[in-house]
């Protein structure tokens, strides 16, 4: 039997929507087949393992499937052809004297996505990066990271960067490339660069803006322009309607009682994202003394990880999130709209509770619209923002942190224009795929052949490459100097922590080829960039210390007094509401979860990490609600046929609950044609919907196609049968402060008299470490996944694998579905091994390969294990993997350097799970024992606790009464999961709590 989620079955949603309503439905569920109770899913929830589960893919060879596994199964070598000049990066830690080989430092660099820094800290392992962490010294990270910052290092080692210069496709060198350019830029100097044009994506480097503002000098003529697919131009727009200037908003979740979310995903999309989640998660997280917890309102087309965290959500298209924008506008008294405005929901007890809210709370309270919505919305934000007092007290402005901030879609659009006209000469591109990800009815890739130069610098030969005259390999941020600034204007250094593996180059490097005849390198372009600045006296000193934060002290962007104009945002209203047009069907693009907008496509961690709220893997799909997948008779795996404009996509359908109806949700950055072999060709190319003028959604057409998709998603694997045993705890604020034991009475561990095991009995040496998760303050961002894989060795399985079951993540995050099938809550469970004190896995297994150690951690010994499998049917919990088969290569030598060096590398058949990252255990208990005192409090931090953005997972020692893990444990909201087995798990959870609205009773 193949696993659930393959079967593709067809659901009847009327009997599914009848059981929810009914009594005897689920309270919680993690999917449709788990509500509809079909004889696919009962089959496969009694089974641990689906039938032929240990058989092998049938038509595919071993030797096809290892060439498949791509950069989790061969790695390049170290050694470029060259080698580059010894340059001094500074650890962040002071380097012992006594040091030995392979004791890791750890160095400050930061890592820009769309742009924007996210500062971090990299273990080193003899010179090799080994894992990211967050530098907590930076205001943007404060220690946290997300799975892109954790899977860029799987990048690094990728053996499918590209390696070498190509002119016209042919293997080249640096010095030819420098020979033909210098040729180019004579004709360009004495035509003052009328020629020359450079594309970039969004930029915030002071010293690559000072270095394009150099080329544009020597250059007069020349032009710079920027594209980035998911860029900020609503938001700058919106800015400049409502304050006649681009700035930026920056909000402190900290101080707000009440939010309200426009499409914005700002806890996971956002730039400052996890500054963000933190901020909100403080303000609602249940502490001794503290009953207040701020409330969170969604309106959003498509479930996001912001909206799953949501009190009360509603699912509306994005032209209605427009409407209902217009309509609270008018009930605050703002712009002139009225409240009919708010067309296409019955529900006006929603618009008119929120509010009402956001005028209890005046100045404590926040509304944010997404980068999606249109430029009059965000405008209408900050007049309703200002109008509620939260200006200068929840909300305050800076300059926006790009270099050249502006509308990239028209800047994309005039370098187009001059591409057909044939007025350039020398395109340089610095970054980014405009082939692949422009918008379609500019016809990019087409009209790049007018440039008589085309050059590009990419990691990576993709569709741009293929179409330039020459292609620069460009370096790793971790083996490359730079530097960038966060969403908060903070400046951050990035330093290389390794040479360059291939013969690659910077952005700086390049562009100084166009103002030096002897290009220098990035350090000492960067270098002599921040001398230049004069901000410290002793610049060695200040240097030195910038290199050791990872940051420019004191660059934060100070707060811009702005004035607001109500008669500009009044002209930039619509003229009129936007009616529902119950006939059309409104597409919405999004950025991948896991790949985003493509860039990180041919990243095996990325693909294989199940996306937050759907679980698929490896793939995209056009996302749709159950009612529109009932009127259309479509069902999971059929295949749609999405047209606009003339363009075409034919693409499989996922339902996904708590969609808005009549609307159809499809991620970008899948479809890729020029791209390593583990992203070549997986998924569906959304790109080719996607306009200028429809950037974030338009009207399409939907007709049903011929033939079905296989999808592989993680949503029916590991599956706890709720119906019978209640696995997940949540209540509201009310509940918890009427009756504080509300969770305890209905989660209670055996007593003493009712078991004939005695707690008593098994004594473990101090300390006794144990684990408590906050689903309050869990996001679901998937983030701890990344974390424990790139920590812990876990190797990719693919699709196929994945599809079967055998995914190897030691940590899965469950998502669960409550209340109606339309309009659904959500809810996010993080579930790594419990480490039970009576281990049901331990009894079981013939040859002691699992056992309790002296401290009371469930350990697996990998030498010991033969396979039986006997552990992982009796575990409860269903969190062991087991290796069918060699899916890390454990002989091949260049797969070392990325490998933590403390983790074994496992093999095929043995058992292998969640270790409470031991090693680092050990590390504190050897440091400790050298310096002749105890453990500290919070020393030890697990993986997936160090990575987590809103610090929902704390780990610690239980034999001391002051630690914070103690505490937790005497929480009223501490429950075991499947406490009646008494298994006394040492990872427990506190129960989610919301704060919904009185006045919605009843309401999602």
């Amino acid at each position: 039997m193949k696993p659930i989620a393959q079967q593709n079955v067809t659901f009847d949603l009327a009997a599914i929507r009848a059981r929810l309503r009914s009594s005897d439905g689920p309270r919680y569920w993690r999917s449709l087949e788990e509500v509809a109770r079909t004889r696919e899913f009962t089959e496969f929830l009694h089974r641990e393992f689906p039938e032929r589960a240990s058989e092998w893919i049938d038509g595919l060879s071993r030797r096809h499937f290892l060439k498949l596994m791509g950069a989790s199964l061969a790695l390049a070598g170290l050694a470029s052809c060259t080698r580059q000049p010894a340059e001094k990066i500074v650890p962040y830690i002071r380097q012992p004297e006594e040091l030995l080989s392979g004791q890791p430092l750890f160095f400050a660099t930061a890592m820009t996505l769309g742009g924007y820094a996210t500062g971090l800290l990299v273990e080193s392992h003899n010179g090799h990066p080994t894992k990211i962490e967050g530098n907590p010294e930076h205001p943007m990270s404060l220690g946290a990271t997300n799975a892109f910052h954790q899977a860029s290092l799987l990048d690094l080692y990728d053996p499918d960067r590209s390696q070498a210069v190509l002119h016209q496709g042919q293997i080249s060198n640096w010095e030819a490339f420098l020979s033909a350019l210098n040729d180019s830029l004579q004709t360009q100097e004495r035509r003052k660069g009328v020629g020359l044009r450079i594309l970039t994506e969004t930029g915030t480097s002071p010293t690559l803006h000072a270095q394009i503002g150099g080329v544009l000098k020597k250059f007069p003529e020349a032009r710079w322009h920027q594209y980035e697919p998911i860029n900020c131009d609503n938001v700058h727009g919106g800015a400049q309607i409502a304050f006649g200037q681009i700035v930026a908003p920056q909000y402190r979740f900290d101080r707000a009682r009440v939010v309200v979310a426009l499409d914005s995903d700002f806890m996971f999309a956002h730039p400052a994202a996890l500054r963000y989640a933190r901020d909100f998660m403080n303000a609602r997280r249940v502490t001794a003394g503290r009953s207040e917890m701020n409330r969170l309102y969604a309106v959003e087309p498509v479930p996001t990880v912001t909206g799953s965290n949501a009190d009360h959500r509603l699912p509306l298209r994005m032209s209605e999130v427009t409407n209902f924008a217009i309509a609270l506008g008018a009930e605050l008294g703002v712009g002139r709209g009225s409240a009919t405005n708010f067309t296409g929901v019955s529900d006006q007890r929603f618009l008119s509770a929120v509010a009402a809210d956001l005028k209890t709370h005046r100045g404590q309270s926040i509304i944010i619209a997404g980068e999606t919505q249109p430029p009059f919305v965000h405008a209408l934000v900050h007049a309703m923002n200002q109008a509620l007092g939260n200006t200068g007290t929840t909300i305050h402005y800076t300059a926006s942190a790009e270099s050249n901030a502006g509308n990239q879609v028209q800047s994309l659009r005039d370098l187009v224009d001059e591409l057909k006209q044939g007025r350039v000469e020398v395109l340089l591109i610095l970054g980014g795929n405009p082939a692949f990800n422009a918008p379609a009815d500019f016809a990019f890739a087409e009209h790049l052949k007018g440039a008589r130069l085309a050059i590009h610098l990419s990691s990576d030969r993709n569709e741009t490459s293929a179409l330039c005259h020459w292609h620069i390999p460009q370096n790793h941020y971790l083996e490359s100097w730079s530097d960038a600034r966060s969403y908060d204007g903070t400046a951050s250094i990035v330093q290389p922590l390794i040479l360059p593996l291939y013969a690659g180059r910077s952005a700086h490097e390049l562009l100084d080829a166009l103002l030096q005849s002897h290009p220098r390198t990035d350090y000492d372009i960067v270098r002599t960039f921040w001398q230049s600045q004069q901000r410290w006296n002793d610049f060695e000193r200040g240097w030195r210390r910038t290199l050791h934060d990872g940051l420019v002290a004191e660059t934060a962007f100070p707060i811009r007094q702005v004035e607001l104009s109500l008669d500009q945002i009044t002209r930039a209203a619509p003229r009129s509401a936007i009616g529902h047009l119950p006939s059309a069907i409104e597409l919405s693009f999004r950025p991948d979860p896991t790949i985003w907008d493509g860039r990180f496509a041919d990243n095996g961690w990325l693909q294989e990490l199940p996306k937050p709220i759907t679980k698929l893997t490896w793939d995209n799909a056009a996302l749709i609600g159950p009612a529109t997948a009932q009127k259309r008779a479509v069902s999971n795996g059929d295949f749609v046929e999405l047209e606009a404009s003339g363009r075409r996509l034919r693409v499989p359908v996922w339902i996904t609950p708590g969609m808005a109806d009549d609307c159809v949700t499809v991620h970008l950055g899948y479809g890729r044609t020029r791209i390593g072999r583990v992203g070549r060709r997986a998924g569906f190319d959304a790109f080719i919907l996607r306009s200028a003028d429809s950037f974030w959604s338009g009207l399409v057409t939907l007709n049903k196609a011929s033939g079905r998709y296989q999808f592989a998603t993680t949503q029916g694997h590991m599956v706890i049968d709720s119906a019978e045993r209640e696995v997940y705890r949540a209540g509201t604020l009310a509940d918890f402060l009427a009756h504080p034991e509300f969770v305890k009475e209905s989660t209670r561990t055996p007593s003493a008299h009712e078991t004939l095991f005695n707690p008593e009995a098994q004594l473990f040496d101090s300390p006794r470490w144990a684990m408590s998760i906050d689903l309050t303050t869990c996001i679901g961002c998937n983030a701890c996944v990344l974390a424990c894989q790139s920590e812990n060795n876990i190797p990719v399985v693919g699709k196929a694998q994945v599809a079967r079951g055998r995914e190897m993540h030691w940590l899965r995050v469950d998502s669960y579905f409550s209340g109606e099938l339309d309009r659904p809550g959500m809810n996010h469970q993080p579930v790594p091994c419990m480490h039970c004190e009576t281990a049901p896995c331990e009894l079981v297994c013939p040859v002691g390969a699992t056992l309790h150690d002296h401290e009371g951690l469930n350990l697996q010994v990998y030498n010991r294990c033969v396979g039986t499998r006997y552990c992982s049917n009796n575990c409860p919990y269903k969190v062991r993997r087991f290796n069918f088969l060699q899916y890390a290569d454990y002989h091949t030598p260049s797969l070392k350097p990325m490998r933590n060096p403390n983790v074994t590398v496992r093999w095929r058949g043995v058992m292998e799970k969640c270790t409470y990252c031991v090693q680092r255990i050990s590390v504190a208990r050897i440091t400790a024992k050298n310096e002749n005192r105890p453990i500290r409090d919070g020393e030890v931090l697990t993986a997936c606790q160090q990575v987590c953005p809103t610090e929902a997972i704390i780990f610690g020692d239980l034999s001391d009464p002051n630690s914070r893990i103690a505490k937790l444990k005497k929480h009223p909201l501490d429950f075991s999961m499947l406490a009646e087995l008494n298994t006394r798990p040492r990872t427990t959870y506190l129960a989610k709590l919301r704060n919904p609205n009185p006045a919605l009773e009843n309401v999602a």
